[in-house]
C-alpha cells in the first residue's frame, strides 16, 4: 500500500501549481492551513470515513469552519478529494505544498529547539547568521525543550546543529565509553 506522503504528492503539486497560476501562493497557504487542522482534530476523524455523512455536509463543514472564507478554487480541490476519498491527507498535502512553496520563494523552515526561550533580538540573530549559512529567507519555528539543559538544536532540512548540553554531554558519554 502507498504510504500518505506519495499518495498526497500529486494534490499538493496540483493545489500549488493552481496556486502559483493565480498568483494566490499566501491565500492557498491560510486556507490549506486551516482544513489540515480541521481534518487533524480528533473529533472530526471519524467523520471523514463516516458513511452517513454526506460529501456535501463534510464540505459544508469545512467551509463553516473557515469562517466561509474558503475560495471557490480551493473549494473545488477539496471537492476532487473528497470524491477520492482523500480528505485524510490534508495535513499531508498541506506539508509538501508549503514545502513546494518556499522552494519558489527561495525560503527554508528552520525548527530551533532551545534550553530557554530566546529573545526576539536573539532569534532575529539567528535567523540572519541561518540566511547568510544558507542563502535562502529562514522561516524559524523555535521551542523549548528543558531537557536539553543548555544551548539548542537547530534542524534545516536534513541538517541537524546539536549546540545543546545535553547533545554534549552524551557525545563525551560515547567517547569514554570506548
Amino acid at each position: 500500500m502507498l504510504n500518505r506522503t506519495t499518495l498526497a504528492r500529486p494534490y499538493a503539486r496540483a493545489a500549488f501549481l493552481a496556486a502559483r497560476e493565480e498568483g494566490a501562493l499566501a491565500r492557498w497557504s491560510e486556507q490549506l492551513a486551516v482544513l489540515a487542522a480541521v481534518v487533524s482534530d480528533e473529533q472530526v476523524q471519524p467523520l471523514l470515513t463516516d458513511p452517513r455523512i454526506n460529501r456535501e455536509d463534510l464540505l459544508a463543514m469545512f467551509n463553516d469552519v473557515a469562517g466561509g472564507e474558503l475560495g471557490e478554487d480551493v473549494r473545488n480541490f477539496l471537492q476532487i478529494l473528497a470524491d477520492n476519498g482523500r480528505l485524510s491527507l490534508l495535513p499531508d498535502v498541506f506539508a509538501q505544498y508549503e514545502f513546494l512553496r518556499r522552494e519558489i520563494e527561495q525560503r527554508i523552515q528552520v525548527r530551533v529547539t532551545s534550553a530557554q526561550p530566546m529573545s526576539d533580538e536573539e532569534s532575529a540573530s539567528l535567523a540572519a547568521k541561518l540566511k547568510a549559512r544558507y542563502g535562502r529567507e529562514v522561516d524559524l519555528d523555535i521551542e523549548v525543550d528543558a531537557h536539553l539543559i543548555g544551548g539548542a538544536v537547530i534542524r534545516a532540512g536534513d541538517e541537524v546543529i546539536d549546540g545543546s548540553v545535553r547533545g554534549r554531554l552524551e557525545r563525551l558519554a560515547r567517547q569514554v565509553a570506548v
